[in-house]
């Protein structure tokens, strides 16, 4: 479970982004963030993820108040973030191979994750298989495409077995029809694992696809905020449904409101 509880952000020599928001995201909730460019939805992930400390206010996730990056918690970047000098298994693998330089200290790795390099193996050999990309595995950035790219960099988050997945506009440079496969994809993971999601997106249909609630921020500092509940989120053929498309229309509608 996320809480955030009086959450102020700004940067230095700018107004704040967040005053007094406050939040709270239950455990296996799958989240969208929409809003204007430039509301804090990034920003809002990174504070979640640790990489970013609040000006006042507290997040605690699980309870416990986050002062850095959590090692439970999985985080997608736009930029695949992979090494051009290894490949695909090897990178998938990147996550595992520092924990274990560290070992299971609770800071770096979860407490008593001890892995063998067999197991790190199979692991990443579920991940690549279960993304459709075990065929590349010895390839390099290089060779792949997009799309390969950014599967290969959630196998890397997803083969560390995250409690909590925050993805920051994961899909948004990919082709239509890669995106809602990739979609289509992390919504199965999310009802398989039960993980904790929460995706940012600047794309209405892809918020209302993938989010069970849609939080909808402002363009000014955030204090007040729309939830919309959006439970037939990753139903099949939902694209198709004629809820799918009211829904897309009515989260245009609040955005336009906002600008």
């Amino acid at each position: 479970m996320i809480e955030l509880k009086n959450l102020t952000f700004a940067y230095s020599g700018h107004p704040s982004i967040f005053e007094g928001f406050e939040l709270r995201i239950e455990q296996g909730e799958a989240w969208s963030i929409i809003g204007p460019s430039g509301c804090g939805k990034t920003t809002l992930l990174y504070l979640m993820a640790g990489l970013r400390r609040p000006t006042a206010g507290l997040i605690r996730i699980g309870g416990t108040p986050v002062s850095r990056p959590r090692p439970e918690t999985g985080l997608v970047l736009q930029d695949h973030g992979l090494l051009p000098w290894t490949t695909v298994r090897e990178n998938a693998k990147l996550g595992l191979k520092i924990r274990k330089f560290y070992g299971p200290d609770g800071r770096h790795a979860p407490q008593g994750s001890r892995l063998s390099k067999s197991d790190m193996d199979e692991r990443v050999a579920y991940w690549l298989k279960r993304l459709g990309i075990d065929g590349l595995q010895n390839k390099y950035p290089i060779q792949l495409s997009r799309g390969q790219r950014q599967r290969t960099a959630i196998a890397r988050t997803l083969a560390m077995k995250p409690d909590l997945l925050l993805m920051d506009e994961p899909f948004s440079a990919l082709d239509a029809t890669i995106r809602e496969d990739l979609q289509r994809n992390v919504m199965a993971l999310h009802d398989e694992s039960g993980l904790t999601r929460v995706i940012v997106t600047h794309d209405i249909e892809e918020a209302v696809f993938v989010g069970d609630k849609i939080l909808l921020l402002r363009g000014e500092a955030n204090r007040e905020f729309r939830i919309i509940k959006n439970d037939a989120a990753g139903l099949e053929d939902f694209r198709n449904r004629i809820e799918f498309r009211e829904r897309c229309d009515y989260l245009r509608e609040l955005l336009g409101e906002l600008t």
